[in-house]
């Protein structure tokens, strides 16, 4: 079976955040689908690892916040590579608190829906939230983030409690005999996310222009999806 399929499959980006005890947590999750229009009803999957999974439970109520294509990997990162166990994700984020109690984003987000489940499902790993809509507003008139969007173009990775995630292996490139790579146009990959540096691109969002040689990177740059420095990168084959 070629697992690769599944990234066919059309997703889109989120933060599905919730409440407990009037404190909040939130995460990054892609499974979310609507199931049924009136009334309106939807779908998440989210690990039984999860602190949000927990909150969730407590609470029975989650809203979802519609990631735009323009939303920073750091952002994306906050939410999805570090644990709500170990800090207050909501601390620095401009939100509010939603009519069901849960958090909903006031920026980088260009919508958000919340919702009281009505039922669960537990499916392996994860477990599938069904939920109906108690309130939804448009925020922003900007394109909504897709899965494909995410790995192609901002060259994002999903972690490995995601239900999409597949252990990458590193693609060795066939290549004409003697032929040479320039070597400051080789890539870079994280070793905790598995974000890739590409010289060509660059990393925008960091001020560091397309052309930069990882090498020429400086010293306090941090990987724009997880955080850890340059010593955590190795070179992608």
């Amino acid at each position: 079976m070629d697992p690769k399929v599944f990234h066919k499959i059309s997703y889109g980006l989120y933060v599905i955040g919730s409440t407990r005890e009037g404190a909040f947590n939130g995460q990054i999750a892609n499974t979310v689908f609507q199931i049924s229009a009136d009334p309106a009803t939807v779908a998440v999957s989210i690990n039984r690892n999860n602190l949000t999974n927990e909150f969730i439970k407590a609470s029975k109520v989650f809203s979802v916040s519609i990631l735009p294509t323009t939303v920073a990997l750091d952002f994306i990162g906050h939410f999805g590579f570090k644990s709500g166990r170990d800090i207050d994700k909501y601390q620095k984020v401009s939100f509010k608190p939603g009519v069901t109690g849960a958090p909903v984003l006031l920026e980088q987000t260009v919508g958000y829906l919340e919702a009281e489940v009505i039922d669960s499902i537990e499916v392996e790993t994860h477990t599938l939230f069904i939920g109906k809509v108690i309130d939804a507003e448009v925020l922003s008139t900007e394109e909504p983030m897709t899965y494909a969007y995410y790995h192609q173009v901002k060259r994002g990775s999903a972690p490995p409690t995601a239900p999409t995630y597949i252990k990458e292996e590193k693609n060795v490139e066939n290549k004409p005999e003697g032929t040479k790579e320039d070597p400051k146009m080789k890539k870079y990959q994280c070793t905790v996310c598995g974000y890739v540096y590409d010289p060509a691109q660059g990393d925008p969002d960091s001020g560091i222009a397309p052309g930069t040689a990882f090498e020429d990177i400086p010293e306090d740059w941090v990987c724009p999806v997880c955080g850890v420095g340059k010593d955590q990168f190795e070179p992608a084959e």
